[in-house]
């Protein structure tokens, strides 16, 4: 038997902001601690630690999977040679645990560890003081061997990003506009800290530039900004400049094309007398900003009411479209979370309504080439619900995600979380 995880007792709930504002994510659509010594998590690396732990893989299968077959016994549909299991249900003991698992299960992360095991983080979008994020620990054999909370007493915890020191930044989704990011522990040893410095807004994600020193993250509002964080002392994130992207030519952009994007101080990211994405004349709204992820020296990002993938090459400086329903065939709508597979770099995105499905866009020469759109998953008889979080293990060959609502309606108590596993990379 695996021993479970050794850590000290539960972090203190961080303080929330808390807000009552009303919270219908399909209703809206249709209308840690600093320093890797410390926390001990091992080295994150690839997309989310998409590297293998024993032999380098040079290959993708992706771009080669079949048609998705028939739904399974879990309702799931996949290509043929994939299979699907429930890891959790909110509202019930994660399985070998004594954790129950937390409503509408929302972005995620993967953390390896030394003994070869990995912890997923998941946030929780619940609102007032409900929210948080929970962990569940595998070990090197993929078996669950724990499961705990990381944080607690937030609001709408809807996304976030993982660093390369081995953090979860986890994103407050305050529609009141008073978000805050949580720097979080995967294993759960130290309490969560508030990294006001980021910025106090409706905070979707986020994701690091690790060459740039950089994290950008996007805001769920039909006129959210593109930010950036520059820490003063990269990675410590208690301090450093909040910064709009000004896109120099948005139209280009929408066309087809590229255009310089601009980096404008934001005056107050407290947000004490106004929203952050108003302070700053000539910033550049976009369409509710979603998942976004960094790989190879771009940030891809999501924007929903325009079901859009943009793609930001951070070293240039410059923004482009990768995937637009209208323009790329529709098969991908609903956009939301984000991630990239390892090694063959496609893009991932899950569908918050659509058809319930996580597809991936098979990148070409560039961060701006599409290359063809292939779904991966679908979730049968789930339209109330959505799909949230994707992410690899980090082998590379088990996806994770949850149907936020997979019972019902419920925020509360119908989080389905799965584990996907087939040929992802050969």
């Amino acid at each position: 038997m695996t021993p479970r995880i050794q850590r000290a007792a539960r972090p203190t709930p961080a303080t929330g902001l808390g807000s009552s504002y009303p919270r219908t994510r399909r209703a809206l659509l249709r209308d840690g601690v600093y320093g890797a010594g410390l926390l001990a998590v091992g080295s994150w690396i690839g997309a989310c630690g998409n590297t293998s732990l024993t032999e380098p893989r040079t290959e993708s299968n992706i771009p080669n999977v079949g048609p998705l077959q028939a739904p399974d016994e879990n309702g799931v549909r996949l290509p043929e040679g994939f299979r699907s299991r429930v890891l959790a249900r909110s509202g019930e003991l994660v399985p070998g645990t004594s954790y129950t698992w937390h409503g509408a299960p929302d972005g995620a992360a993967v953390f390896p560890r030394d003994d070869g095991g990995w912890i997923y983080t998941v946030n929780s979008e619940i609102p007032g003081t409900a929210g948080g994020a929970g962990a569940i620990r595998f070990d090197a054999e993929g078996r669950i061997v724990d499961a705990y909370r990381i944080l607690g007493g937030t609001n709408f915890n809807c996304a976030g990003g993982p660093t390369p020191w081995g953090t979860w930044l986890s994103c407050e989704e305050d529609f009141a506009g008073r978000g805050a990011v949580f720097e979080c522990d995967p294993t759960g040893a130290t309490a969560a800290i508030r990294r006001d410095a980021m910025g106090l807004f409706t905070h979707e994600a986020v994701a690091v530039d690790p060459v740039g020193a950089r994290l950008y993250m996007t805001e769920d509002q039909p006129d959210g900004g593109f930010y950036r964080f520059a820490p003063s002392a990269y990675p410590d994130l208690a301090t450093g400049t909040l910064e709009i992207a000004r896109v120099a030519d948005l139209d280009a952009v929408q066309a087809g094309g590229t255009s310089r994007v601009d980096w404008l101080p934001v005056p107050d990211p407290s947000a004490a007398d106004e929203f952050t994405r108003h302070q700053v004349e000539g910033s550049t709204p976009f369409l509710g900003g979603e998942g976004i992820w960094h790989r190879d020296g771009f940030v891809f990002f999501s924007t929903k009411f325009d079901n859009r993938i943009y793609a930001y090459d951070a070293s240039a400086g410059t923004l482009c479209v990768l995937y637009h329903a209208e323009r790329d065939g529709g098969v991908l709508t609903g956009v939301d979370n984000v991630t990239v597979a390892d090694p063959g770099g496609e893009v991932l995105v899950a569908e918050d309504g659509g058809d319930m499905q996580i597809v991936a866009l098979v990148r070409g020469s560039d961060g701006c080439d599409l290359g063809g759109v292939v779904p991966l998953v679908q979730v049968v008889g789930q339209d109330e619900s959505e799909i949230t979080g994707p992410v690899f293990d980090p082998s590379g060959t088990r996806l994770y995600f949850s149907s936020q609502r997979g019972c019902g309606s419920d925020l509360f108590a119908c989080g389905i979380t799965y584990e996907i596993t087939g040929p992802f990379v050969v």
